[in-house]
């Protein structure tokens, strides 16, 4: 399925940002599809996107993931078919930020530890 292929009330995953989502197109825009969140497949990097995986930045971001029927505009090329079942939100959410720390955990790395920290503190919020 092209990019050009979709419309409204379609499944879609859509990355944004460094972000993987499932969701539903709910408008289409010239470059890019509006869309609903549902589910969360990969949890946003932390820190600076322009400097990834480095630490003396200006500001090392804590990036938090979509909310749940937040609606953001993502690039077509970013935009692909979604036809599996779509898991529970916070579910997913949870997996996601699993996944990460996991990952993370792997190497101590100053980068590693700080971005293990803020998803730790987001994770407190998330599942309070």
């Amino acid at each position: 399925m092209s990019e050009q292929d979709f419309k409204i009330g379609d499944r879609v995953t859509a990355i944004y940002k460094t972000g993987k989502y499932i969701g539903e197109v709910t408008d289409i825009r010239p470059a890019a599809y509006l869309v609903k969140v549902l589910a969360v497949l990969k949890h946003p990097m932390q820190g600076d996107l322009h400097n990834p995986k480095q630490t003396e930045v200006s500001m090392f971001h804590q990036r938090r993931a979509l909310a749940f029927r937040e609606q953001t505009n993502v690039p077509k090329n970013m935009v692909r078919n979604f036809d599996e079942e779509i898991p529970d939100y916070k579910e997913s959410l949870r997996e996601a930020v699993e996944k990460m720390k996991s990952t993370l955990s792997e190497a101590h790395t100053e980068w590693n530890d700080k971005s293990l920290q803020l998803l730790e503190d987001l994770a407190a919020d998330y599942f309070k």
